[in-house]
């Protein structure tokens, strides 16, 4: 398995955080689901395809959701940075095999399969196909005997204030982070709530951004962040640092224009900017007024 396919599904193969998205966005809120009533089930199935071979699939994250011994369902979450518009047909092959799997089990009874998307998109919501019949051409004669699938997609980027204010787990920091990233593309963490799950978190961020800068972060020797707004912070010091690297190698005249240029983008104000080129460079400060204007 790949690094990016790990960082996807680490986060949310915790207990809390998976509990927490089924009672946000699937129970309206309400503590149905435990953290400790759920238990990790294999995500690996087989099938055999046209050539007659066994095949292997692997879905992200599935779990046994449990009451006391006795297990009354099975869910499955699928995370997705794009819109696939042949998931009806991934997500009915993941829950044929979750249900095959209890047969082959020999289960005393077959407890129910639900599959959710988990869409991280920030660009467009989910515009294609959620059902079966979506995704295929039925003759109208035949069209009542075959069968439909829907699928259920839970769009992160969209949840509302008011199921933002739900979430208790690390899932309410990830999932307003990619909320207002949809709403200003410029958007900086600013959420103070503690981490809990610092490096599923932050590997989550790089993957599904495409930014590994988020990542970066766990392996600085400034020690661990426990926040966004630290990770912000984290990062504008980062800028500054670059920057002022890049000046020097560029020269002086060059190298400060350089400067002022990053520290500006990581939102630093005028009289900021400022005070870091007199302390970095040594120069007066009608002098460093002068590259400002």
């Amino acid at each position: 398995m790949g690094q990016k396919d790990i960082s996807e599904k680490i986060l949310v193969d915790y207990n809390d955080v998976f509990a927490d998205i089924m009672n946000v966005c699937i129970y309206n809120g309400k503590e149905i689901v435990k953290p400790d009533e759920l238990e990790n089930t294999s995500v690996h199935s087989q099938y055999k395809a046209e050539d007659g071979k066994l095949h292997e699939q692997e879905r992200d994250v599935t779990k046994y959701w449990k009451k006391g011994e006795t297990a009354i369902a099975i869910y499955g979450i699928e995370n997705q940075i794009k819109v696939d518009k042949n998931m009806p047909f991934r997500m009915i092959g993941y829950d044929g095999a979750a249900y095959r799997g209890q047969l082959l089990d020999k289960r005393k009874s077959v407890v129910p399969v639900a599959s959710f998307v988990l869409y991280f998109g920030t660009e467009e919501r989910w515009n294609k196909y959620k059902s079966l019949k979506e995704c295929i051409q039925i003759f109208e004669e035949l069209d009542d005997y075959v069968n439909d699938y829907k699928i259920h997609v839970i769009e992160v980027a969209w949840l509302t204030d008011e199921q933002l204010k739900l979430c208790k787990s690390d899932f309410g920091i990830v999932a307003n982070f990619f909320v207002q990233k949809r709403k200003n593309k410029e958007y900086e963490p600013d959420d103070p709530r503690e981490i809990q799950h610092v490096d599923a978190v932050l590997k989550l961020l790089s993957v599904m951004t495409g930014d590994n800068k988020y990542e970066t972060i766990l392996y600085s020797e400034e020690g661990k962040v426990n926040t966004m707004c630290e990770v912000a912070e984290r990062l504008v010091n980062k800028g500054i640092k670059q920057g002022i690297e890049q000046g020097i190698e560029q020269g002086i005249e060059q190298g400060i224009l350089s400067t002022v240029s990053v520290l500006r983008k990581v939102g630093k104000t005028d009289d900021e900017i400022v005070e870091l080129i007199i302390e970095e460079y040594k120069l007066e400060k009608e002098k460093v007024l002068d590259y400002l204007s």
